[in-house]
């Protein structure tokens, strides 16, 4: 009868030191309830001890998480709509905080840190245009709003450490998307048309040149064969005068003879002339 008794004993003994043990691993921190309220805090990697069924332990993580939210729609300066897809890297900083602000509920700190960002962002975009948006420096919206965040966060015991702009878009149902694709357009056409003009230009360019080194190479031509022409009469001259020269009795007949070929040469000409002309001298006379 005494062996189970003893047994029970030794059960209950190991549960009751199980219960007031409890083992903080790197990277997290720990709170110790005592009746629900908070006794001890900021308890670090390690072996904890606590009182079984009087104090509760609660294991938080430290490590850096990821706060993703939908994206959120806001107007620039110039009442552009915009849509913003943002995430966030944070921490928790203070656990005691952390656990009255949010009983430990991640899902609420999440809940509530969110809109936190957005009102953030909004005020900074609010005051920028759509270019400066768009095209600026994305860093300098986050090191502007991020002290003003954890002013938010730390009432909940959570640090930002971090906050990045994924994309930024411009919503299908927004003006905006019609005006700009309008405006790279007409961009697109004035470049287009400028690039006409300058084809159209260097096309006149070399066109004139063209007419013009056409006009030089003829007059040139034109130059060389008047010249050549000039030559060849010339020596046609000179050979002319040395025949006639020779004998010209001869020179008058090849002449002649040259000349009823040129005449007669298609065969269908008819020439009126009277029986005396010089020109028929060698026909009448075969001396």
């Amino acid at each position: 009868m005494k062996a189970p008794i003893w047994i029970a004993v030794i059960v209950a003994a190991l549960f009751t030191l199980l219960g007031s043990v409890f083992i903080v691993k790197e990277g997290e921190t720990a709170i110790v309830l005592n009746l629900g309220r908070v006794s001890r805090a900021g308890l670090g990697p390690g072996l904890h001890f606590k009182v079984p069924l009087i104090e509760n332990a609660l294991v938080f993580d430290r490590r850096l998480q990821v706060l993703d939210a939908s994206p959120e729609r806001y107007l620039t300066s110039e009442r552009k709509d915009i849509s913003v897809d943002f995430f966030s890297l944070g921490r928790i900083d203070d656990a005691t905080a952390f656990f009255r602000a949010t009983g430990g509920d991640e899902n609420v700190a999440v809940a509530r840190l969110v809109p936190i960002v957005k009102d953030s962002l909004r005020n900074e975009i609010n005051a920028r245009t759509l270019q400066q948006v768009v095209s600026g420096d994305r860093s300098e919206i986050i090191d502007a709003q991020l002290d003003k965040i954890n002013e938010g966060a730390a009432t909940l015991g959570v640090r930002i450490v971090d906050l990045r702009i994924k994309q930024i878009d411009l919503p299908t149902d927004s003006e905006v998307i019609t005006n700009v694709y309008a405006r790279m357009s007409a961009q697109r056409r004035q470049v287009a048309s400028a690039l006409r003009a300058a084809g159209e230009e260097q096309a006149r360019q070399i066109r004139a040149e063209a007419d013009r080194d056409q006009t030089v190479l003829v007059a040139e031509a034109e130059r060389d064969a008047q010249r050549l022409r000039g030559e060849g009469d010339a020596e046609a001259a000179r050979a002319y005068a040395a025949a006639a020269s020779k004998d010209p009795a001869f020179y008058a007949f090849q002449r002649s003879l040259e000349a009823y070929r040129a005449a007669f040469d298609d065969g269908q000409a008819l020439i009126v002339l009277d029986q005396d002309d010089p020109f028929l001298q060698y026909l009448e006379n075969d001396r």
